[in-house]
């Protein structure tokens, strides 16, 4: 959800026409949504209503119904073809086109009404971070729980293609949620070291990962590739190295003890507590 001017690759109308496939398969994607659904713990928590900034295409909502099938979810997306597509895919969850960095008023039914929410691979992709999370917070009431992801590690040509702006840090990922008022629980990195070698594969590949990724046809050694990280995404250590950097905070300024994510993406358990993935840069 990139914000306001948008060049031509933030165009996510066109974004979402030609990359929802590759998007769907990405094994990263999945690794993302587990370790997402781990900070969460939504199998721990009451009436959840869950609040999905940058819903993109629906992948997230769709796998949290099917876990959850009685949470409500409110998707915020900027593009008309990823509400139309994310509707598709989880059709009692809500989406809306909004764009956060253009100021709007909030219909009255969802002001301070999620109790979790999720901005996951978004931040990356604008010039105002802030902007955007403190226009979300009035959806959020007290104490709702916010998960964000966000890329860290060198940035590849496809990377720019898709509009990063930045790859962050987890001290930088926390300074910026500290400064909105979040009590951040957790910030640190994750995945490694075989999300890293997937991240170094696509950096290798350059541009040439571009036309392939727009291709509707995804060849032979691609598939088994995906296939094999897949798999590699579950041996991933606790080391506090990985790539992929994640944060769980909370709008509330009661101090509270930390908790941190499974490494596995294929095997999390929901509401495990894990040591040794230790905040920092």
């Amino acid at each position: 959800m990139p914000n306001a001017g948008v060049t031509v690759r933030d165009d996510w109308n066109q974004h979402w026409n030609e990359l929802a496939e590759s998007a769907r398969a990405n094994p990263a994607q999945g690794f993302r949504r587990q370790l997402v659904f781990s900070l969460l713990r939504l199998d721990a928590a009451g009436p959840v209503r869950l609040l999905d900034i940058g819903s993109g295409q629906g992948d997230f909502a769709a796998e949290a119904l099917q876990r959850f099938p009685n949470i409500e979810i409110l998707g915020l997306e900027l593009s008309r073809s990823g509400v139309e597509r994310a509707a598709s895919k989880a059709p009692s969850a809500t989406f809306v086109q909004r764009d956060l960095l253009r100021p709007a008023e909030i219909p009255s039914q969802h002001e301070n009404w999620a109790t979790h929410a999720v901005c996951s691979e978004v931040l990356e992709h604008l010039d105002d971070p802030a902007g955007l999370l403190e226009a979300a917070k009035a959806y959020m009431r007290p104490g709702c729980t916010l998960v964000v992801t966000v890329p860290g590690g060198p940035m590849s040509a496809f990377d720019r293609h898709i509009g990063h702006r930045i790859h962050y840090t987890p001290g930088k990922l926390r300074s910026l949620l500290s400064g909105l008022g979040f009590n951040v629980k957790y910030a640190g990195g994750v995945g490694f070291p075989f999300f890293n070698l997937y991240r170094l594969m696509v950096i290798c590949l350059g541009k040439s990962l571009i036309n392939a990724a727009s291709s509707a046809n995804d060849s032979l050694l691609a598939r088994v590739a995906m296939r094999v990280f897949r798999a590699l995404f579950c041996l991933n250590t606790r080391s506090p190295l990985g790539w992929q950097i994640a944060a769980e905070a909370h709008l509330t300024t009661t101090t509270q003890s930390g908790a941190s994510p499974s490494h596995c993406a294929g095997n999390v358990k929901l509401g495990g507590r894990i040591s040794g993935l230790n905040s920092g840069d």
